[in-house]
């Protein structure tokens, strides 16, 4: 069954064709602006999907002035509006979230295909949840988080693995040898981690690929994931920064060099038949 389009979907859907109908209608950012109660850096802003639009008076202006006047295209452009103003289903985590989470999150909800890589860890949307717990473990003393929030944190992060486990998200993941080998957590957990990502590999949704310590071949020294939203929307690239918040860009040049790093790191990772066999190994070296 097809998903409800999340809020995040349909804003970014709405600033798309807001963008679409200002080009066609030959009209500059100065020139949809004039006279209505919205600045220029605004409106670039909310067609750059930095800001969204919160006001249905404006969205009407905006019709207006880019000549939308069927009625049919007039309602679903509000009723878009509508969808794309109602709350998110991660708003009672956002308090916890780094700069540019909540963006990536809402995006994520959206995407039909994920790619990603980790040069140091496991990637999240793989993390079982007693691996998940040890990392915020062993980064509690250097954060200063509280038990309070690495239990919501961990909760956040298993809500939204839960789309890769209902197959609503198509996940292809490089892992790297030396990233699966850090011993993160207790052997317990480490063992538990590496069944839960061989039992991932049997979803039809879920391509894992390991990429060998011993390449001699490109190695990323950054994490990213790379969504696609399908054909109607841009693609999105996220990286974490070293001062722990996100940043995320749909850039066609920044996605398009991502998308190039991630097909390398594929090209040079064993295939994804030996993914199986190759942490039935790991799992005989825990002591």
């Amino acid at each position: 069954m097809a998903q409800a389009p999340r809020p995040t979907a349909r804003r970014i859907e709405l600033c798309d064709e807001l963008r679409r109908l200002r080009v066609r209608a030959g009209l500059t950012l100065e020139q949809a602006v004039e006279g209505l109660d919205l600045s220029e850096r605004k409106l670039q802003r909310i067609e750059t999907e930095l800001h969204g639009l919160r006001s249905a008076e404006v969205l009407k202006a905006l019709m207006d002035r880019y000549g939308v006047e069927s009625p049919d295209a007039r309602n679903h452009l509000l009723e878009m509006f509508r969808e794309a103003s109602s709350q998110e289903w991660f708003t009672q985590y956002r308090a916890l979230m780094p700069s540019g989470m909540p963006r990536f999150v809402g995006v994520e909800g959206a995407a039909v295909e994920a790619r990603v890589w980790h040069p140091t860890l496991v990637p999240g949307l793989l993390q079982t949840e007693n691996y998940a717990r040890a990392l915020h473990q062993l980064a509690k003393p250097i954060e200063e988080t509280t038990t309070e929030f690495i239990a919501s944190n961990i909760e956040l992060r298993m809500r939204r693995r839960a789309a890769v486990i209902n197959g609503d998200l198509r996940l292809l993941a490089v892992l790297y040898e030396p990233a699966l080998r850090y011993q993160a957590a207790a052997p317990e957990a480490m063992r538990e981690q590496y069944e839960e990502i061989a039992k991932l590999t049997e979803l039809d949704t879920v391509t894992i690929q390991i990429l060998p310590a011993r390449t001699r071949g490109y190695v990323s020294p950054h994490d990213f994931t790379l969504l696609d939203l399908g054909p109607k929307l841009p693609a999105i690239v996220q990286v974490d920064t070293a001062w722990g918040a996100v940043s995320v860009t749909d850039k066609p040049r920044e996605v398009g060099k991502f998308r190039r790093k991630h097909e390398v790191l594929t090209q040079g990772a064993l295939s994804p038949e030996a993914t199986a066999p190759f942490l039935q190994a790991l799992l005989r070296e825990i002591p």
